[in-house]
Order: structure tokens, then sequence, then C-alpha cells
């Protein structure tokens, strides 16, 4: 199990979120295949290997939509999972905490990541408002059977505002996705909800009732023979979404 850390922001009278990975394994009333060691200890081959390219591709999207902002400087990412992303803000000038609810991802992260990590559910985060500057969430959205609650709790500890990096639901991926789990082939998306860039601000407006914000989102993840690899339109396989807060 990986222990859970104490931060300077962190509620110390919320309760320990280090639970049996047995109770994990049906988190939400369902199963989840990030709660398998055969998945989680080869999770890095797969972005060594095969999804090499769409990671750059998506890297580049999201450090372009947060990194412009000078301002942010502290960054915590939800569903770190082995940190793939979360050691990667540092490229761009943003220090980032890790959360994950998979004591399995973290068992892999603590080798890989040298900054703060908390095995934590992110509906409900353990930190006191305002205790960073972004909330991020890098393909694990989808998975968030609540995902309202879980958008008002980023809201809440990010005070400058939220980035999302989501599959996209406008994807010819998707369909094959779903033919191969048929046939037992993928265990990834089984669990997933996928959006597009309307549905999910849908969400978000729904969260953020009240509150002032602007919203900007670009896709990714089209086929490498096409002219472009990154537009404006929603359709791809991967698109980010930055909400910044104006109040």
């Amino acid at each position: 199990m990986v222990k859970l850390l104490k931060f300077k922001h962190m509620q110390l009278e919320q309760k320990s979120f280090n639970v049996l990975s047995d109770k994990l394994s049906n988190w939400q009333g369902r199963k989840e295949w990030f709660f398998n060691r055969e998945h989680t200890d080869t999770y890095e081959q797969w972005y060594e290997g095969r999804y090499k390219r769409a990671e750059i591709w998506q890297k580049k999207v999201m450090a372009q939509l947060v990194g412009k902002d000078s301002e942010i400087k502290e960054l915590l990412e939800f569903g770190c999972g082995t940190t793939r992303f979360t050691r990667w803000w540092k490229e761009i000038g943003i220090e980032a905490t890790g959360g994950d609810l998979s004591p399995f991802m973290l068992g892999q992260a603590v080798h890989l990541f040298d900054g703060d990590l908390v095995n934590a559910d992110s509906h409900y985060m353990p930190f006191k408002d305002n205790s960073f500057d972004v909330v991020a969430f890098i393909t694990t959205f989808e998975y968030y059977q609540d995902p309202i609650k879980v958008i008002t709790e980023a809201a809440r500890v990010g005070k400058k505002g939220i980035a999302f990096g989501m599959m996209n639901r406008n994807s010819p991926k998707v369909l094959r996705r779903r033919v191969q789990e048929l046939f037992g082939k993928n265990p990834f998306y089984l669990t997933a909800t996928f959006y597009t860039p309307q549905l999910l601000t849908r969400k978000i407006h729904q969260a953020l009732n009240g509150r002032k914000y602007t919203i900007e989102w670009t896709c990714t993840g089209l086929p490498k023979w096409f002219p472009l690899q990154q537009w404006s339109l929603p359709v791809g396989d991967f698109f980010g979404l930055y909400v910044r807060f104006e109040d």
C-alpha cells in the first residue's frame, strides 16, 4: 500500500483514504481495470510503444491551454496513475502534486516521480479550498460516475482553473474499442464514459452554476496522414479543455 502523505494544504480532520485494495476493486460498484496488477504494472509500456506519438500531441495541447498562463505555478493532477503526465508538468514550469485512488498505480508512481503523491478519491479531495492554482484530469475523468461532484471539488481546490485531457467521443477509435471489448480484447474502457467538448461543457455549466469563467478547447489525435494534427473542430481521438475562473 502507498502511504497517504501529509501536505501543508491537507485537511487533517478529513478521514484517511487508505483502504484495502479488495474493497477498492469494486469502487463505484463495478470492476475497474486500474485495480488489477496485470494492467497497472505494464501501464508505462503502452506510452513507450504504440501511444508514444499520441502522447506527444496530447502534451502539446495541454501545454498550450495551461502553460500559456504564467501565473500558474502549482497544479494538482487527480487520477495521476503512474505520473506519466504529472512528472511532465515541470517541463513547462509547473510544480505538480499527484492524486490517485489506485494503490497499484501509486505503487508504480513512487518509483518514477519525486514529488508529492496522495492516495485519495477525487470525489472527496483531501485539500483545503484554493490549495492549488489548477486541478487537472488527464484521461481519468471518463471513469467518474458523479462528474458534477468531481468538477465541484476541483473548483473548490483549484483557484485559477480546471484542466481536462479527454478521450474524445467523436473518434472512430471509440467504435473500434467497443468492438474489441465484445471480444474481450480491451478491458480499459469498459466502464468509461466518453465525452465531446460540448458534452463536457454542459457538465461544467451544471457544476459551476453562478461562477464566472471562460472555456477554451482544442482537439488532436487525428490520423498521421492528415495534414493537420490539431484543430478547433470537435473531432479527433483526444481533446484538451481548460476552464479559467474569472471571479
